[in-house]
């Protein structure tokens, strides 16, 4: 068992630099070996556990840069739906979730491309939208690209985009976590798993940060855009 937590904690700290430097992707390059090394029912707990690191150490990291209003209006739909979302996770399955997920973070990047997706997020909307993608997140283990395709519409700055979301991602996570333990989805060994794969996700959360501060604004707005249209893909093709 040694070799393949080796993998994991090689690809925790790639999938945190991805995201440290993107705002969002770690969860949907780690899943897939997650579930390979422990089992897809084990994997999402798991990745529960150690996201909520990985993201508390992206937002640690760009504390000054934090945007909170935003962040909190968000977490204000994310956070109740997310227990909603967890209690429904033990018995409901998620495929069909995933592929429509894919199919919406497709329709926002075209939206990006026309005039009306180029205007501003209005706040108003934060919290509606927090709430579908809390929802989403707790059935099917992540839902961060969705999450990072409003916060790129809020118009913010590379580092105040990264560490924003990232608020958002802890409270997600942290609720998440709570609620799997409670309905028995987490167990005791899953969290200590957890806690290991999120070390190397901390580490990796510091590489993003430090990469984020080299690339020009347009060229971080196509690396994102790239990200999306990747993790669509993956999700409308992937077998589950």
């Amino acid at each position: 068992m040694v070799w393949p937590w080796l993998l994991l904690l090689a690809c925790g700290w790639f999938a945190a630099t991805v995201s440290g430097a993107a705002g969002f992707g770690g969860a949907l390059l780690l899943l897939p070996v997650l579930a390979l090394v422990l089992g897809d029912k084990s994997a999402v707990p798991v990745l529960t556990v150690a996201q909520l690191l990985g993201n508390l150490s992206r937002a640690g990291f760009g504390r000054r840069d934090i945007q909170w209003r935003p962040a909190l209006l968000f977490s204000l739909g994310a956070v109740p739906a997310s227990l909603v979302g967890s209690r429904l996770f033990v018995a409901m399955p998620t495929p069909l979730v995933l592929r429509a997920i894919g199919g919406l973070l497709l329709a926002v990047v075209a939206l990006r491309h026309t005039s009306f997706g180029r205007r501003k997020v209005p706040q108003r909307l934060l919290a509606p939208a927090g709430a579908g993608v809390g929802f989403l997140s707790a059935i099917a283990g992540s839902a961060g690209p969705l999450g990072a395709a409003v916060f790129l519409g809020l118009k913010l700055d590379p580092q105040a985009y990264v560490a924003s979301e990232a608020v958002t991602a802890v409270l997600m996570h942290l609720t998440k976590a709570l609620a799997y333990g409670r309905y028995a989805a987490l167990s005791r060994a899953d969290v200590l798993r957890g806690l290991l794969l999120g070390g190397s996700l901390v580490l990796g959360s510091w590489t993003g940060r430090k990469l984020i501060t080299r690339i020009p604004k347009r060229g971080f707005s196509l690396l994102v855009e790239a990200l999306l249209i990747v993790s669509a893909v993956s999700l409308l093709l992937g077998k589950r």
